[in-house]
Order: structure tokens, then C-alpha cells, then sequence
């Protein structure tokens, strides 16, 4: 079982890298596009340059960050205790799987069809299921000895993870979107490398 868990941690360690890579790749491949006013999802939009390519990246990410989180239960204290963190970050995955499967934006980035804007609608609960499973994290595990300072570290990045998802929101028909967007995201990223980081070395 322990080596299953650390297994699945590596999957989680390897997607926010791939994620990463996506977006640097993907704008080195289009000298057009631009990180601070285009977002990451124009990448991977219909009639993209390098969509087959991207697609690539963004199921692997995706996929790889959802078989993570279906052994997270087990992989925080030995499956004990509460199950809803890691039940929040199963359906944050599975959205993440969806969106990068059946749901790109529209040429150029555009929010026209329905299935951009379910694009769109889908990322934020996908977000929202995140942020609410870093909260639920550290109430389970605030009071763990080992692993309490982890627990204050997902606190503050669901508070930091909410105010850049308002910044972004804000920043929508700015200039500045994707430079705002992938502060927003990074700091997922790293949540997510850290918390399957401490998996792998817990187990």
C-alpha cells in the first residue's frame, strides 16, 4: 500500500510540472501569444496552432493530478480521519479531467458557445472544490503534530488562492489578465506539488 502511495504522489508531484510546462512551451511555439494578455486556456482553444500538442500537456496534467488525488485519503495519516478534504479535491480533479477533454474555449480564447462558457463555469467549481478541500485540510489537520505546519500552509494558500481568483476576475478585460492568471494558477501549482511532496515523504 505504501508503495501505491507514493506512486500516486509522484503522479501528483509530475502534473503541476507538466501544467507548467504547458504554458511555457505553448507560448515559446506561438511568438504571437502573449503570457501577460492572454490566458493559459487560449492555448488549448479551437483552431489553437499547437492544440494537438497542448491537448497533450492538459490531459496528462489533468489526468495525472486526478488518479493522485483518488489515493489521498490514504495517503494523510493512513486513511484516518476525515474524508472530506480529499473528497473536494476528487471533484476538483474530475472537473479538471472534463475540461481538458470536452470543454476549449473558442477560437482565439473567445467565451461565444456554450461549451466555452462551460469552459469557464466548470474551472471555477473546479477552483471552488480546491480552495475548499485546502480549508478542509487544515482543519484535520491542524492539530497533527507532524503534519500541522502543512496544515497552516494550506490555510494561507486557500486565502491567497481566493483573493487571486477575485483578482483575475477583475483583471478579465484588462491587458493583464494572463500575467494575473498564472499568478493565480501557480499558486495552485505549487499547493498541489507541495501536498503531494508531503504524501510521498509521509508514506
Amino acid at each position: 500500500m505504501t508503495l501505491l502511495i507514493q506512486v500516486l504522489a509522484i503522479c501528483g508531484m509530475l502534473s503541476p510540472i507538466i501544467y507548467t510546462a504547458m504554458w511555457i512551451i505553448g507560448g515559446k511555439l506561438q511568438p504571437e501569444y502573449s503570457h501577460v494578455r492572454q490566458d493559459v486556456s487560449t492555448l488549448t482553444s479551437t483552431g489553437a496552432p499547437n492544440k494537438k500538442l497542448m491537448d497533450v500537456f492538459i490531459i496528462s496534467s489533468s489526468s495525472l493530478m486526478f488518479i493522485f488525488y483518488l489515493g489521498l485519503h490514504w495517503g494523510i495519516n493512513g486513511g484516518t480521519g476525515s474524508i472530506l478534504g480529499p473528497v473536494l479535491f476528487i471533484l476538483s480533479g474530475l472537473l479538471g479531467v472534463l475540461v481538458a477533454l470536452f470543454f476549449p474555449l473558442d477560437e482565439g480564447g473567445e467565451l461565444k458557445s456554450t461549451r466555452a462558457k462551460m469552459h469557464l463555469g466548470l474551472i471555477a467549481l473546479s477552483g471552488i472544490f480546491a480552495i475548499a478541500g485546502m480549508v478542509a485540510l487544515w482543519f484535520q489537520l491542524a492539530s497533527d503534530v507532524v503534519l500541522s505546519a502543512f496544515a497552516l500552509f494550506s490555510l494561507m494558500t486557500a486565502i491567497l488562492s481566493l483573493i487571486l481568483v477575485i483578482a483575475t476576475s477583475a483583471a478579465t478585460k484588462s491587458n493583464y489578465l494572463g500575467l494575473v492568471e498564472r499568478l493565480m494558477v501557480s499558486t495552485y501549482q505549487v499547493y498541489y506539488f507541495i501536498l503531494a511532496l508531503m504524501v510521498f515523504v509521509t508514506n
